[in-house]
């Protein structure tokens, strides 16, 4: 039977990168995003260069009970999912009290809601086939709480605890559970956030490529989760020894605007 990868948030930044590894291993994939345009084209690229079948599924994950229409579209397509990638997300620079609330409700919809039902969709079907890997994405700030990404860190911090307590769960069914954990990555992801101007995307940025390959790697190893690269491993390991309140001034630091230098513009 022929595999498929159901990955959201494809049409840039990590997901892109990890559509293309995926297919370069040969593996069918269900695109989900919310931009038509982008999907499909992506869709015909991969398609016609990997020889891999390449179906879409275009959702807008903030939507109530968008999980389960993806998980009836899936079942109407008439494939299994072996691999699952909860890849999309955003974040929005700024303090708490200063921030959009429904931006703020939105990213708990689309990091801790949709990823939380499309593990409890899509989990009991690869336990009946006896194999399935889950590739969560969550982030440095999985570990460290971070002043002006309150909401944002608080999510990735979920997303790592659940993944690990339900991968402990599945031991012996044949279902891994991967979380990956980058730093800064050069993508959009900064620009939409309006956090490209701050001290964090302008030191030890990372290739989206590189991240995704580390993720891709891990992910078929069945690790428990990844942090790429050595800057960003050092500062997870300071964070568990370190007391909160330096660990987080030193997150506030980075994480606080500078002067824009056209000479730190980011590469997209």
């Amino acid at each position: 039977m022929d595999k498929y990868a159901l990955i959201t948030g494809t049409t840039s930044g990590i997901g892109k990168a990890l559509s293309i590894r995926f297919a370069q291993e040969n593996i069918n994939l269900i695109l989900v995003s919310r931009n038509p345009k982008k999907l499909k084209k992506q869709a015909r690229l991969i398609s016609s260069k990997y020889k891999i079948k390449v179906n879409v599924i275009i959702a807008n994950l903030e939507e109530p009970n968008i999980s389960f229409e993806i998980y009836n579209q899936v079942n109407q397509m008439g494939v299994k999912i072996s691999y699952l990638v909860n890849n999309a997300g955003f974040n929005q620079w700024g303090a708490f009290i200063d921030a959009d609330i429904n931006n703020q409700i939105n990213m708990i919809k689309v990091h801790i809601v949709n990823t939380t039902e499309l593990m409890k969709l899509f989990i009991p079907e690869m336990i009946k086939s006896k194999y399935g890997r889950v590739l969560n994405i969550g982030s440095t700030a999985s570990f460290i709480p971070c002043p002006n990404s309150s909401v944002y860190a608080a999510t990735k911090a979920y997303i790592l605890s659940v993944s690990k307590a339900i991968g402990s769960e599945l031991k012996g069914t044949g279902i891994t559970i991967t979380t990956l954990c980058p730093g800064a990555t050069y993508t959009e992801f900064a620009h939409k956030a309006g956090m490209e101007d701050t001290l964090l995307y302008h030191i030890f940025v990372m290739n989206k490529k590189t991240v995704a390959n580390a993720g891709f790697k891990a992910l078929m190893k069945g690790k428990t989760y990844v942090v790429p690269g050595v800057y960003n491993k050092l500062i997870i390991y300071l964070s568990k020894i370190l007391p909160d309140f330096i660990t987080t001034s030193f997150s506030k630091m980075y994480l606080r605007r500078r002067k824009k230098l056209s000479c730190f513009k980011l590469p997209y």
